[in-house]
C-alpha cells in the first residue's frame, strides 16, 4: 500500500474518532434481511468514511467463478458498468495476492506490471478509481469496493487507512456470516421439502382412499342420467350430490399440492381439530392395510391459533408415520388428542397428543431423538429414516413459539404431546 503523506493530527483524538466510527459502522450492520441491504451499508460506510461519493461493491460468486456487482453509488466508469469481473482479472489477482488497499497510483502500478499487453489491464489503469478496498475472509478475498470522489483526489491520512482497514475487515465479517446464515436456511428449507416428500407416498395412498365413494357416486350418476334424465327429483338430487363430491375431490388435490410445495412460513387463524382431522384421513388407508387402529378424540371448543397450516401438517404426519413404524410388526393401536391447556400466567394454549403402543423407544436414545440425522430405523430398507423427521418437527414447533415433548417405556409405546400457543375468540 502506498504510503500517503497526511496533515499532522492530534493522535489521540484521532483515535478516539476512529473508535467511534467503527463502533458505529458495526452497529449499522446490525442484522439486514437482504444481501443488497448490507452491502448498501458496506459501501455507505466507507464512501463516508474515505470521503468518497461514488463507488460499486463486488462479491464473489464461486458458481460462475467471478465477481459479482452487488450495489454501486453514482456511476463509475468502465469496471463498474460491468455485472461481473472474472477470477483471473489482473485487479482480483492483486487483491488476492497481495490483500491490501490500493490507492490511484498503487492501482496503476499495480496493473501496468501485471499485464503490460493486456489492454483491459490499460483501460483500467487510466480510470479515475482513486481507491481499492479489499474485503478478506480467512485470508480469502470474498468482495472489494472500488472508490472515486466527485472532485480531483485527496490525500488520505493514515489513520484513515487503518481506519477504512478494519471498517472492511468487520464488512468481510459480516458479510461471511450473512451469506452462511442464507446456506443454513436453504439448507433447512430442503431438508423441511424432502421431509415433506417423504411422506407423499401415503399421503397419496390416503388421497386414493378418500376419493373412492366420490368417484363411485359421479361414476353411478353418469351411468343412470340417461335413462332417468326426466326425473327432475333424481336429477336434482344426485346433482347436488355429485357436485359436493367433486368439491370434495378438488379440496383433497390443493391439499396435496399445497403440502408438496414449500412455501415460506405463513400464520394464518386456524382450526387445530380440523387440521389434525384432515391427517388422520391421510393415513386411514394405510392404518386400515396395518391393522392398526385410529381412536380419535377431539376437544370440543378448541381455541384457534395462529400457525403454518402446512408446517403443522407436516410435524403431525411425521409423528403419525413414526408412530405406525413403531408398531410394524404387530398390530396396535394410535391415539390421537386434543385438549385445552391453561398455563400458570392464565393464557389457554392448545395440546396434541400422539400415543402409539409400540416397540418404544430406549432411554439412552430418548435424549437424542431431536439431533439432526439420528436415527433408529435401521432395521428394513422400508422403514429406514434419514434422522430429520424430529429434528424439523421440533424446529417447526419452536418456530410457533410452542413446545414438544416426548415420553417413552421400551415395549409399551411412546407418547408425543404438542403445545401451542393460542389466540382468544
Amino acid at each position: 500500500m502506498t504510503d500517503r503523506t497526511a496533515p499532522q493530527s492530534d493522535p489521540c483524538e484521532s483515535g478516539t474518532t476512529s473508535l467511534q466510527r467503527l463502533t458505529q459502522f458495526a452497529r449499522d450492520m446490525g442484522h439486514p434481511t437482504s444481501l443488497p441491504i448490507i452491502a448498501e451499508r458496506i459501501l455507505s460506510g466507507l464512501s463516508e468514511v474515505s470521503r468518497h461519493s461514488q463507488g460499486v461493491l463486488y462479491l464473489l460468486n464461486r458458481e460462475r467463478e467471478c465477481f459479482c456487482q452487488v450495489v454501486s453509488q453514482a456511476q463509475l466508469p468502465s469496471i463498474a458498468a460491468s455485472s461481473a469481473v472474472p477470477l483471473s482479472h489482473p485487479l482480483v489477482q492483486h487483491l488476492a495476492h497481495h490483500q491490501d488497499i490500493l490507492d490511484s497510483s498503487a492501482l496503476t502500478d499495480s496493473l501496468c506490471r501485471a499485464s503490460s499487453n493486456n489492454s483491459m489491464s490499460v483501460q483500467l489503469a487510466a480510470l479515475p478509481i482513486d481507491l481499492v478496498i479489499p474485503l478478506l475472509n480467512r485470508g480469502q478475498l470474498i468482495a472489494f469496493v472500488l472508490l472515486r470522489p466527485k472532485i480531483e483526489t485527496t490525500v488520505i491520512p493514515s489513520h484513515t487507512i487503518e481506519l477504512l482497514a478494519a471498517m472492511a475487515q468487520n464488512a468481510a465479517n459480516a458479510l461471511d456470516s450473512f451469506l452462511l446464515y442464507e446456506d443454513l436456511r436453504q439448507s433447512q428449507a430442503l431438508m423441511r421439502r424432502t421431509d415433506r416428500l417423504r411422506s407423499l407416498e401415503t399421503i397419496a395412498g390416503g388421497f386414493a382412499h378418500e376419493i373412492r365413494n366420490p368417484l363411485t357416486s359421479i361414476k353411478t350418476f353418469i351411468q343412470l342420467a340417461p335413462e332417468r334424465k326426466d326425473d327432475a327429483q333424481f336429477i336434482g338430487e344426485f346433482s347436488r350430490i355429485v357436485l359436493d363430491d367433486v368439491n370434495r375431490i378438488e379440496r383433497l388435490i390443493q391439499e396435496i399440492l399445497d403440502y408438496a410445495r414449500y412455501m415460506e412460513p405463513r400464520l394464518t387463524d386456524e382450526d387445530l381439530n380440523e387440521i389434525v382431522s384432515s391427517c388422520l384421513y391421510f393415513i386411514q388407508a394405510k392404518a386400515d392395510s396395518r391393522g392398526i387402529k385410529i381412536e380419535k378424540d377431539l376437544a370440543h371448543e378448541l381455541p384457534r391459533g395462529m400457525l403454518d397450516r402446512q408446517q403443522i401438517k407436516q410435524v403431525l404426519l411425521n409423528l403419525l408415520l413414526n408412530a405406525m413404524d413403531a408398531m410394524s410388526e404387530k398390530t396396535g393401536t394410535l391415539r390421537v388428542r386434543t385438549t385445552r391447556l391453561p398455563k400458570a400466567d392464565g393464557e389457554v394454549w392448545t395440546q396434541i397428543e400422539i400415543e402409539d403402543t409400540g416397540h418404544g423407544i430406549s432411554p439412552e436414545n430418548l435424549d437424542h431423538i431431536f439431533d439432526p440425522f439420528f436415527t433408529t430405523k435401521h432395521a428394513s430398507a422400508v422403514n429406514e429414516g434419514t434422522g430429520l423427521g424430529l429434528t424439523i418437527a421440533h424446529q417447526i414447533i419452536q418456530e410457533h413459539r410452542g413446545e414438544i415433548q416426548v415420553q417413552s417405556t421400551v415395549e409399551i409405546g411412546t407418547t408425543f404431546r404438542i403445545n401451542l400457543p393460542s389466540h382468544r375468540d
